[in-house]
């Protein structure tokens, strides 16, 4: 069977497309990164997901502590709440400098190791609140770079990049993740690190927004 290594967040889209990377076929090894951040909610999230949908092997890697600053998603500033979704532009301070390159290198990595045919990650395009390491110039040149990085790609057998969900809208991914059988409830998305979802964040904000469009509630539970 052929193998993909899948970079699982916990949150919303990661799961999605855990499921369907199983659906086409793959043996999954899904990675997680703790690297500091305030929202680590997401790495039990994580655990649940890959127990629900079922994975070969479930790695949570640690990195050092301080090898990402500069985000408030790593306490360096206040997360920023209810702003309007239609009106975001710029990079916001959510952003967390170079994470998917760090990411993308490391589930290469452990791809090759293990023999895996393909990389899946859960960047989308359309709604990326203005992350430059979720577009698809971004990934492109990731692919390509890995591909004279590696053996696999030197003997000719580069590891397949996969982005399934990098057109899709929020509420395409729930429908999507839905068919697949995703419980959402177990997933996690808000950036502020409590107890309960805020509900005002940008990642809160694109969720909810997606599950209305979809027609149906968020089955994550949110502060009042």
């Amino acid at each position: 069977m052929k193998k993909a290594v899948v970079l699982l967040s916990g949150g919303l889209d990661s799961s999605t497309v855990l499921a369907m990377a199983k659906k086409e076929g793959f043996q999954l090894y899904a990675l997680t990164i703790l690297y500091g951040q305030r929202h680590d909610r997401e790495i039990k999230s994580a655990e649940d997901i890959a127990g629900s949908v079922g994975v070969e092997e479930h790695r949570i890697m640690k990195l050092p502590n301080g090898l990402f600053s500069g985000s408030s998603l790593t306490y360096d500033s206040d997360v920023p709440t209810d702003r309007i979704v239609s009106e975001m532009e710029g990079i916001p301070n959510t952003y967390v400098p170079a994470r998917n390159l760090v990411f993308l290198s490391m589930a290469v990595s452990w791809a090759e190791a293990i023999d895996a045919d393909a990389v899946f990650i859960g960047v989308t395009a359309m709604d990326y609140s203005g992350y430059p390491d979720c577009r698809l110039e971004f990934i492109e040149a990731f692919d390509k770079a890995q591909s004279l990085a590696t053996k696999r790609g030197v003997l000719g057998k580069p590891i397949d990049i996969r982005t399934p969900i990098i057109d899709m809208s929020k509420a395409d991914i729930i429908r999507k993740g839905i068919d697949l059988g995703i419980d959402y409830g177990l997933t996690w998305s808000c950036y502020t690190g409590g107890e309960k979802a805020c509900g005002r964040c940008d990642t809160c904000l694109f969720r909810s927004n997606g599950f209305k469009e979809v027609g149906m509630d968020d089955p994550l539970e949110y502060e009042e």
